[in-house]
């Protein structure tokens, strides 16, 4: 098959950065070449209009037209034209698209259509509790009318996406995957520092930024080894408007225990293998998520990971076996979990070693590649049957 992923981001030099969505776009277009499939990856708002390959895999960088009024408008245009050249020159069999402010509400390729909920900035604004702009909501709400089938990383995100947009939609689950042999803590030279303890992903509120100095307040009183090391992009707070949520932090954590927290900011993706098994345990007190390819990286490196108790969670995580979960506003109860695990080296290697058979089982490339063949050709069958 030859499929395409549209998408905002997609981690690679000549793209610019990425958060989960282009991560796990990544992660399952690597799975799919190695599969014998052909794979192109369309990045919209992009500086120029370009086309390159590499590793087999095609992308086409798409630039925003900017007319006021009529951007984003021109810029789905551009977008349904560059698909359905593609579908012409039959470089395309199908697309899919994320669901991040409906990219895809006007554009009606001449192939299937299948949007994957990676969690919309209606469902993100949802957990939030904060009001999502109506023109977002419009968008999203139109992209998965228009879609030909639909795709969830995770149940919790499928019925949450229903009841913000007050639908009844039927979706078929596939979570994200992570590449078990990339991410494999055996080998090297590195070594495990002891009472380190990491958080990786973007210092933002939602994903429990806000709360990480006070559960580690509450850490490093019992355990004044303990260490704190942060790796991700600051961003600005959309509640206060501080500019920088790393500064709203260290004025949260207790001066003692801010002298034992590192902040390295954002790594090249590359590196961040070394940095996780380096790593006592992992941390991930976050409110908001679809399905964290982060998560899974820690888990597939054997680490013992803290993470929240919130929807999603359990479909991850088996509380107690390859991982512990806590609510992040329950700052004494995530601390002494923290705590737990570092003081115990054999119940840590033991979660950890879980997890990772966890990994294999269900999230690996392998079996998440395979599970989306098996959808696209379904779709691709149904659209050609109409």
């Amino acid at each position: 098959m030859k499929i395409g992923f549209l998408t905002p981001e997609f981690p690679h030099p000549k793209t610019g950065s990425a958060g989960g969505i282009g991560t796990s776009i990544m992660n399952l277009s690597k799975g799919l070449a190695q599969l014998g499939h052909e794979v192109s990856i369309l990045i919209y708002g992009q500086k120029e209009d370009a086309v390159f390959t590499e590793d087999g895999i095609v992308y086409h960088q798409i630039k925003n037209i900017k007319i006021k009024g009529l951007s984003r408008y021109l810029t789905q245009k551009k977008i349904e034209n560059r698909i359905n050249s593609l579908v012409k020159k039959q470089e395309l069999d199908l697309v899919e698209a994320a669901d991040w402010t409906g990219i895809t509400s006007f554009i009606k390729p001449n192939c299937p259509l299948i949007i994957k909920l990676h969690g919309s900035d209606t469902y993100f604004c949802h957990l939030d509790n904060r009001p999502v702009k109506a023109i977002n909501k419009f968008h999203e709400k139109r992209a998965l009318q228009n879609a030909t089938d639909l795709l969830s990383v995770s149940q919790y995100t499928a019925m949450i996406t229903n009841t913000v947009f007050g639908q009844s939609q039927s979706y078929a689950i596939i979570p994200n995957a992570v590449n078990s042999q990339a991410f494999d803590a055996t080998g090297g030279q590195v070594s495990v520092e002891e009472n380190t303890i990491l958080y990786f992903g973007t210092l933002i509120r939602k994903k429990g930024a806000l709360e990480l100095p006070l559960i580690f307040n509450q850490v490093y009183k019992k355990n004044l080894k303990a260490k704190l090391i942060l790796i991700g992009r600051d961003s600005n707070d959309v509640i206060s408007g501080n500019a920088s949520t790393w500064k709203m932090m260290q004025e949260l954590f207790d001066p003692a225990a801010l002298k034992n927290v590192t902040y390295r900011g954002s790594i090249p993706y590359s590196e961040m293998r070394e940095n996780i098994i380096k790593a006592a345990i992992c941390i991930f007190p976050t409110f908001a998520e679809a399905l964290p390819v982060s998560w899974l990286e820690a888990m597939a490196m054997e680490k013992a990971v803290v993470a929240s108790d919130i929807g999603w969670a359990t479909e991850i995580i088996e509380d107690g076996k390859t991982g512990l979960l806590a609510h992040p506003q329950n700052h004494t109860e995530y601390a002494a979990k923290i705590n737990q695990l570092l003081s115990n080296d054999e119940e840590r290697s033991a979660m950890g070693k879980a997890a990772r058979q966890r990994i294999l089982d269900v999230f690996d490339l392998p079996v998440i590649s395979r599970k989306n063949v098996g959808f696209y050709e379904l779709a691709l069958k149904k659209y050609k049957a109409k």
